[in-house]
């Protein structure tokens, strides 16, 4: 058997590269609600847009299909998952757990520098949702918002459960809130935020997962009476 030459071991490593820069881009379309449920996804564009061949994507479709961010259906067609009412019943209320677990660790420790990045997100999300609304910009603020938050708790692998539950919950989410605009200009998210930054100002570590799982719940309430999930 030969030996492994300098020249294979690096094409190994960039190989290796690719397919996690790949998986970290789907990874961002999915928690900020780019792509939506239901949504096919054609491979040969994702590595046309990338700028990569066809192995790293489906390496990617692999490690995402894996965590049941996406799916891969007969005929090798590849989609965002449609929930189910219990299925995001059930993501709900992990969600108000985990999360709600992490903005009150965050509460505890959370320093003035970061206080601040959360009412920048907060402030971003607030002029997005001014009338006339803008929900793109509006999305990218409350997933920043969030995770600022949730990452004040330094806790990593707290992080990364959380964006497992948001590859899930994101797509639908995020939806929601593209197709509402309306919710948006002193909707239930503008109050809870308020509310969730007054609390880490005040070092109130029960007030802001309060804050916290009243932002989620009136969210998944929103998103069960308009009857976008599936039986």
């Amino acid at each position: 058997m030969g030996e492994v030459s300098a020249l294979d071991e690096v094409g190994s490593l960039q190989h290796e590269t690719l397919g996690e820069r790949v998986t970290g881009e789907l990874r961002a379309l999915l928690i900020a609600g780019r792509l939506a449920p239901g949504e096919k996804l054609s491979l040969r564009r994702v590595a046309e847009a990338l700028g990569v061949s066809m192995m790293p994507v489906r390496e990617a479709v692999s490690r995402l299909a894996a965590d049941k961010a996406l799916e891969v259906l007969p005929g090798r067609a590849v989609r965002v998952p449609v929930l189910t009412l219990a299925q995001f019943r059930e993501l709900t209320r992990i969600r108000l757990v985990v999360e709600g677990f992490a903005a009150e660790e965050a509460t505890k420790v959370i320093t003035e520098a970061q206080i601040a990045v959360v009412a920048r997100h907060e402030a971003a999300f607030l002029a997005a949702a001014k009338d006339p609304p803008d929900p793109a910009a509006a999305v990218g603020a409350n997933r920043d918002l969030h995770f600022a938050l949730y990452e004040a708790a330094g806790m990593p692998s707290l992080i990364e459960m959380i964006s497992r539950l948001w590859l899930k919950a994101g797509p639908i989410l995020n939806l929601d809130m593209r197709h509402e605009p309306k919710r948006l200009d002193g909707g239930s998210a503008v109050v809870a935020h308020a509310q969730l930054l007054a609390a880490l100002r005040r070092r109130d570590p029960a007030a802001a997962r309060q804050a916290l799982v009243e932002d989620i719940s009136a969210a998944a309430e929103h998103i069960e009476r308009t009857a976008r999930l599936a039986e």
